[in-house]
């Protein structure tokens, strides 16, 4: 167990209050949408490689990869593909195999 200093516990707490708030909560869900979409420029679209040297040319290399997912964004709203779901923790997926026993220790 650690203690904080005065000051950072109070910043801790302060920050903790303003995450459990509507406002706080808003900018989360905006901030899991902006790390989805990078993801997904990252995993299919390859955004961290660029091809060229220049600054002007990476430039239209990312615009060209936003208007490439927002493509399939639209390919997939049209085909009605449901969205992937979030993949559990490791120790998460172990809890549905311990729920069918719980009375029943690990062998």
């Amino acid at each position: 167990m650690k203690l904080h200093p005065q000051a950072q516990y109070e910043a801790l707490q302060a920050a903790r209050a303003w995450y459990a708030s509507a406002e706080g909560q808003q900018g989360s869900q905006r901030r899991a949408g902006i790390e989805g979409t990078l993801s997904q420029g990252v995993r299919a679209f390859g955004l961290r490689r660029t091809r060229y040297w220049g600054v002007a040319k990476t430039h239209v290399q990312h615009v060209a990869i936003a208007a490439a997912i927002n493509l399939d964004r639209m390919v997939a709203w049209l085909d009605e593909r449901p969205r992937a779901q979030t993949r559990p923790s490791r120790f998460a997926a172990l809890a549905p195999a311990n729920a069918l026993h719980p009375g029943e220790a690990a062998a």
